[in-house]
Order: structure tokens, then C-alpha cells, then sequence
């Protein structure tokens, strides 16, 4: 059977945001394993392209099945090339979907960020129906919560997701 092709979810005028598959994998290796990822997200533990593969189809494709959405890689559009991933996470202990992006460093402070965050909301409401999403974010990424607030989240306290999660700030 031929390798299902990526169906692209949304265009910006730079970006273009599509559902990840395996062919994925070496770059979800190399985000995943980014120092700034693993400091300001978390570390999934993903160490070769076996696991990266089982990360892709575990939680994003496994979410566009379950939910109608996931996390999204996030390309150049002109150039095709893999800059990050951005979409919604349906989080247990969160009532609504979370907002989530990452971008390898090398594409930060380019307004990236916010463009495939403000594309994804608006797609989240008018697409979706979604009535809220929200956004978490750790209390030392301040990159990230300027983000959230530029899309138009509010912060509105810490909340505790535990694990991983504990002592998160908490924007609708």
C-alpha cells in the first residue's frame, strides 16, 4: 500500500500547515531533541527514527482520528521546508483543546510562530465550530506566552496538570 499523502490543513501567505505521517520522522527527530524544545516543552523521549515514527502515528495522527485535529508540521511554503509543528492538543485535564507550536530555533523571532498560532485559532473556530481553546504554557517561556497573548488568550492562573506539566500558566 502507497504512503498516504499529507493532507495540507491550512495555507498562510509564508506557511503551510499539514498533517504529519512517517516520512516526518527526521524531523520530528530533530525537533523533539532540540534543547529549547526539551527545556521550554518537555522531553517525549524520542531518541531515533523508530520512536519518532511511533510518536507521529501515537499522538498527532492518532488525534486527527480521534478528534479532527492534531499537531500539524509546519512548513516554509515556498520552499517546502520543515520549520515546525503547531495545531491542538486535547489534553487530559483540560475541558478544551490547548493550542501548541514549536519551532527549531533557527526560524524564531520571524513572526512564524504567531502566524501559524493566529491561522490556527481562526481555523479552530470558523473550520472546527470550536467553542474555546485555550492555551498552556510553562512559566519560563515567555516567547510562548507573548504568542498566546498576541492571538488574543488572556492569562488566567497557574494550574497543575501534573507530571510534566505541573505549575503551568494557563490562557483562554
Amino acid at each position: 500500500m502507497p504512503p498516504r499523502i499529507p493532507a495540507t490543513i491550512l495555507e498562510t501567505d509564508r506557511l503551510r500547515l499539514r498533517e504529519l505521517g512517517e516520512a516526518d520522522a527526521p524531523f520530528i527527530l530533530e525537533l523533539l531533541n532540540e534543547p529549547s524544545f526539551i527545556e521550554n516543552i518537555v522531553d517525549k523521549g524520542v531518541r531515533n527514527l523508530d520512536q519518532a515514527c511511533d510518536y507521529i502515528n501515537k499522538g498527532p495522527v492518532k488525534s486527527y482520528r480521534q478528534n479532527g485535529f492534531g499537531l500539524y508540521l509546519t512548513e516554509l511554503k515556498d520552499l517546502e521546508t520543515p520549520i515546525g509543528m503547531c495545531g491542538l492538543i486535547k489534553r487530559e485535564g483540560l475541558d478544551h483543546p490547548d493550542i501548541g507550536y514549536a519551532l527549531l530555533p533557527a526560524f524564531w523571532s520571524k513572526g512564524y510562530a504567531y502566524e501559524s498560532a493566529a491561522a490556527m485559532l481562526e481555523y479552530a473556530k470558523t473550520i472546527l465550530k470550536l467553542p474555546l481553546v485555550v492555551g498552556i504554557t510553562s512559566p519560563d517561556n515567555i516567547g510562548s506566552a507573548r504568542v498566546l497573548e498576541k492571538i488574543g488568550l488572556k492569562f488566567e492562573r497557574m494550574i497543575n496538570l501534573g507530571g510534566e506539566l505541573s505549575d503551568t500558566k494557563y490562557y483562554s
